[in-house]
Formats: C-alpha cells, sequence, structure tokens
C-alpha cells in the first residue's frame, strides 16, 4: 500500500510521517530529504534543485521522480511505503501511478492555515550537524544557537525564511490543491485537521489508517 500525505510546507508531514513508519511499518520517503541530498552532494541535478529550492519553486517532475523511483525500488518499500511532498501535482500523480501501479494508494491532506504554515516555518531551525529540527519561539534562549543533542549548530535553511515561505505558499495552494479535486474523483482522498500538537494529529491520522486497513490497533500517540 502506498500511503500519500498532502499538507502544505510547515503541515508536519515529515513529523507524521516518521510516527506513522513507527507504528504501522510504512517506510517514510521524504521528496525534500531526497532532494536536499542531491543538493548536498553538489551534482549537476542537485545545483538545479538548489536554485529551485532557493526560489521557492517546484523542482523539475524528471528529477523528484527519478530520485522517488529509485528509493521505492529498495525491499524496505515492498509491502507498501508512505510518500511525504510527492507528488505535489496532478501531473507527477500521474507519473508516480504508471511508475508503481500495483499498490494501493491511500491519501491523507494534513490542513492547516496559511497563518500556522509562516509561524511554524519561520520559527524551525535545523542543526547543521545531526539534522535534529528545532523551534526557536520554543527553545531555551541560552540554547537557541546551538543543538540540544550533539551540540551543533543551528541554522535556518533558505526555504524557511518568510518571503521564500510566502513563495512557496503560492505555489502550494496553485498546484498541489489541485490534487484534491484529482484524489476526490477516485475516492481516496481523506482530510485531518493539522492544528494543534503533533500527537493529537498522530491520533487523527491513526484513526484513518485504521478505519481504512481494519487493522484495528490502538494508536499510541
Amino acid at each position: 500500500m502506498r500511503l500519500i500525505l498532502l499538507g502544505p510546507p510547515g503541515s508536519g508531514k515529515g513529523t507524521q510521517g516518521d510516527l506513522i513508519e513507527s507504528k504501522f511499518g510504512f517506510p517514510k520517503i521524504s521528496a525534500g530529504d531526497l532532494l536536499r541530498s542531491a543538493v548536498k552532494q553538489g551534482t549537476p541535478s542537485g545545483l538545479k534543485v538548489k536554485r529551485s529550492i532557493d526560489r521557492g519553486v517546484l523542482v523539475d517532475d524528471s528529477i523528484i521522480l527519478e530520485m522517488i523511483k529509485k528509493r521505492i525500488e529498495g525491499d524496505d518499500c515492498r509491502n507498501g511505503y508512505t510518500l511525504d511532498g510527492f507528488p505535489r501535482n496532478v501531473s507527477q500523480a500521474e507519473l508516480l501511478e504508471k511508475a508503481d501501479p500495483e499498490l494501493e494508494e491511500t491519501v491523507i491532506d494534513i490542513r492547516i492555515d496559511d497563518k500556522t504554515v509562516v509561524k511554524r516555518l519561520s520559527s524551525r531551525y535545523i542543526c547543521s550537524e545531526c539534522n535534529n529540527i528545532y523551534n526557536i519561539r520554543e527553545a531555551d534562549p541560552a540554547d537557541e544557537k546551538k543543538c540540544g543533542r550533539c551540540g551543533g549548530k543551528l541554522v535556518q535553511r533558505e526555504d524557511d525564511r518568510p518571503e521564500v515561505i510566502k513563495k512557496r505558499l503560492a505555489v502550494y495552494h496553485n498546484e498541489t490543491e489541485k490534487l484534491v479535486r484529482y484524489y476526490k474523483k477516485k475516492g481516496i482522498y481523506k482530510a485531518v485537521n493539522g492544528e494543534g500538537r503533533i500527537n493529537e494529529v498522530f491520533q487523527r491520522i491513526c484513526s484513518l489508517i485504521n478505519e481504512i486497513y481494519r487493522q484495528g490497533q490502538e494508536c499510541e500517540a
């Protein structure tokens, strides 16, 4: 089974994907992580990716699809996986279905307000060493510049600057929201309230997954 997480940047798809993987065993495949890895490696494709991310626009479909296809060929994805950040538009959705047509699909859309997105992302920092994520608004002022896990320097990603966030939201609403209509027509779309604490949102997602797949597991958020 293929679980697709939709939602604007800052909706918590990555965090919820990790929790889903831990509880239900669907490996999380983050399009953002794949893209950042390509940028870090400094390949020609990675340089193209960086330019797109810095400008707050979507990466070319062919680049991200090739990365996704390579990842889902792994043995751990044989029985299914969770996609975070892909597909972002109807064209990508159709390409994905052609690339891996055997798995049953379910879509969960994590819905949050744009104001919440800007507030969350503009205060999000990441450790330059271990990639642990922090919310500066909630951090101890004495520790704002270092990671509590490894002591590494905390930095703000280029795509988390307020001006870039607004561009990302514009792109999201212009392109990705069309997926809602597409997946509703297919009868596989579910929406969940993404406001509130992480565990509260996870409980809602667990309820949906248990309903869809009738696994009968209790959500232990």
